[in-house]
């Protein structure tokens, strides 16, 4: 085992993360990143035809995302491997306590395991979830090649990253304490105990104390947080180029970010039509990293999607295949039955009277088994009306 790599399971060791407490109860709400239906949904327009796939959690740490994988496919075969022994131990033990287990039809196994050993594995995954870990390698491109190694062929890789930019802030704290450490740098307490002094005896103004209150302050109450975001022994902050360079060495597919609104050049720029006609002119990738230079405040990860092709996909312009589809409602959305709702990303959102009749169909449809056809007889509803249902992810489409 490589030097960095025994540091980075000695912090966890130390720190286990993330530090979620251990509940009685499962997990609150859904979290549809780790839900497969949502995330195939997400990718390909279309509610998947199996809920028997296999899953490896790549990182699980003390399986905070673990318990939602178990909850959201509750007829899946996971397997859930991270570097550190007492992060695992503690993601077995959360599982046990909340009870996510007792409505599980699958199967679950931990193990110890780094992901630049990834590829020992076992047959491939329909959905690889890899979340805050590749970055904490010491060469990540060996880590994403292994993962992509073990992709099925139309499966989906959900992976998280840090940014650079956004992070700026705290890249300068951790290179302050790793020097003010000195030869007692590796001692992870000690290192907390430096990084807490420092933020205490810093001017009020200064931008570093700044940043810390205005944006990570909360989270960093505790020390597995801090510890985690200021004394880490290996971490590789991103840009967008260097970002796409790293996806482009996995050989997969980009399918999209998982939080699309943030990509949206509009938001920025779009009062000003000469901007956004000059923006035209870019490619994805320029237009994206124009957004994260003109707002690198909100650009602190990259959260996103990949694909082992063939992946199919569909955009539901074609009026008889939509209207042959079988609608269903997005399993992630929170409030329902109620015209007042939370989407899939956890924004409120308000369905009118038509929208709403049409989502009552979509729900009693697993058992009714209309089509989109079959429905809009019924209704007033349009075609249209349909796509900006699946736009908005509110309901689903099965296909058969």
């Amino acid at each position: 085992m490589s030097e960095v790599r025994k540091a980075v399971q000695k912090l966890y060791n130390t720190y286990p993360f993330p530090p979620d407490p251990l509940l009685d109860e499962p997990p609150p709400g859904y979290n549809w990143r780790w839900h497969y239906q949502s995330v195939y949904n997400f990718c390909t327009g279309m509610k998947p035809q199996r809920e028997k796939i296999r899953i490896l959690d790549a990182g699980c740490g003390t399986g905070s995302g673990t318990e939602y994988l178990v909850l959201h496919n509750p007829y899946a075969e996971i397997i859930a491997v991270d570097i550190s022994e007492n992060a695992l131990a503690m993601a077995q033990k959360r599982l046990e306590k909340s009870g996510v287990l007792n409505n599980f039809h699958g199967t679950i196994t931990f193990k110890q395991l780094p992901l630049e050993s990834a590829h020992t594995l076992e047959g491939t995954f329909d959905l690889i979830n890899s979340v805050g870990v590749l970055h904490h390698l010491p060469e990540p491109e060996i880590g994403i090649k292994n993962l992509a190694e073990k992709l099925a062929e139309g499966g989906i890789m959900h992976i998280f990253v840090y940014g650079e930019l956004g992070r700026w802030e705290i890249s300068l704290m951790q290179q302050a304490i790793a020097l003010l450490q000195g030869d007692k740098r590796g001692d992870y307490t000690d290192g907390v105990k430096v990084g807490r002094d420092v933020f205490a005896t810093l001017p009020e103004n200064n931008r570093l104390v700044r940043r810390e209150k205005e944006r990570w302050q909360w989270e960093n109450q505790r020390d597995e947080c801090f510890a985690d975001m200021y004394v880490h022994p290996c971490e590789t902050d991103y840009n967008i180029d260097t970002l796409f360079d790293f996806i482009n060495a996995s050989g997969l597919e980009f399918i999209g970010f998982s939080n699309p609104d943030i990509w949206q050049l509009d938001r920025l720029i779009g009062k000003n039509q000469d901007l956004i006609n000059r923006a035209n002119n870019l490619t994805h990738q320029e237009r994206f990293r124009l957004i994260e230079l003109l707002d690198p405040d909100n650009i602190t990860h990259y959260e996103f999607f990949l694909s082992k092709p063939p992946l199919i996909r569909e955009n539901w312009e074609d009026d008889d295949r939509l209207q042959q589809a079988k609608p269903e409602l997005n399993p992630c959305i929170f409030g329902w039955e109620s015209k007042s709702l939370l989407d899939y990303q956890f924004q409120p959102i308000t369905v009118n009277d038509e929208e709403f009749i049409f989502m009552q169909y979509c729900a009693k449809n697993p058992q009714a088994n209309l089509t989109v056809k079959n429905i809009i007889a019924q209704t007033n509803f349009s075609l249209d009306g349909v796509r900006s249902l699946i736009k908005k992810q509110l309901v689903m489409m099965r296909v058969e």
